[in-house]
């Protein structure tokens, strides 16, 4: 998919994207504490089934289950020679469920490492962790690239500079940010956006957070700040985490997609979910879009 192609997606109307994984994968059968990537890696019936159910709910653009797949994240599992095996194959396993049917986007997240001067993490060290993913993702055949749940604007610059250095795949990024949109490393996802638009990104928002009945302003100060598509992927509501560490969402499939309307209302253009979503609420989504 070319940048261009993006582009003119978003001008057709709102684009869905997918909804929660991991929460998913553990009402599916996935242990508590493990490498979710080395999971589905697997249990490929599973993930597949998944995205089977989002494809079929409606989803156009479905992440590929890599969000943790980078070098540094799986090497806290010890899992970091599996690097490329897991990018490739989780991206061409996506391609091969549901590549006939809808965009795939190879995911990627932080680190957990935070740059200097918060963090060991070197601008140099970042960029050939995040280069060594993308071009997995990028040869396995994925058709954009989504980098989601980011803290702060410096590891963000960093992938938006990796991925153009390999690849010209259309590149959506998301941070995860406070109601009021301060970043947790400092500024804001308004002035994110802002440097992230001059950088080329193709389309730039929030995921995870808080639910969506709480980022109205942030979706509104987005859309008066940059030009390029705003996306929106919010969490089920706050959860409330039970005696045996399930974390409960408090919003159902009926009040979020009402309150993502809101926020299309808003500004936002690219809509999906998170943590505690499932496909019957992209499918509530669209039924209401």
């Amino acid at each position: 998919m070319t940048r261009e192609e993006f582009r003119l997606l978003t001008e057709e109307g709102p684009v869905l994207l997918d909804g929660g994984t991991g929460s998913c994968l553990r009402s599916m059968g996935m242990p508590a504490g493990v490498c979710t990537e080395q999971w589905v890696y697997e249990h490929p019936e599973v993930i597949g089934r998944l995205q089977r159910e989002y494809a079929d709910a409606g989803s156009r653009i479905l992440y590929a289950p890599t969000f943790g797949a980078n070098r540094i994240s799986l090497g806290n599992m010890g899992l970091s020679e599996q690097t490329e095996e897991y990018n490739r194959t989780l991206a061409g396993r996506t391609l091969e469920n549901v590549g006939d049917r809808v965009l795939v986007a190879g995911d990627l997240s932080t680190t957990g490492q935070p740059m200097e001067p918060y963090g060991p993490m070197t601008y140099g060290g970042l960029m050939e962790i995040y280069k060594e993913q993308i071009r997995c993702l990028a040869e396995a055949g994925v058709e954009l690239l989504g980098a989601e749940t980011l803290l702060s604007l410096d590891e963000a610059l960093v992938i938006c500079d990796a991925a153009r250095e390999v690849c010209d795949l259309p590149l959506m990024i998301s941070f995860s940010c406070e109601g009021d949109g301060k970043l947790y490393f400092g500024g804001t996802v308004a002035e994110a956006a802002a440097s992230l638009e001059a950088m080329g990104v193709d389309a730039v928002g929030v995921n995870c957070s808080v639910g969506p009945d709480q980022l109205e302003a942030v979706i509104r100060q987005l859309k008066e700040t940059v030009s390029i598509p705003v996306l929106a992927k919010p969490n089920a509501g706050m959860p409330v985490i039970t005696q045996t560490g399930e974390a409960v969402y408090s919003m159902g499939a009926e009040d979020f997609a009402e309150h993502v309307l809101k926020l299309r209302a808003c500004g936002a253009s690219v809509i999906g979910g998170c943590c505690g979503t499932t496909p019957e609420y992209i499918r509530r989504i669209k039924a209401l879009l």
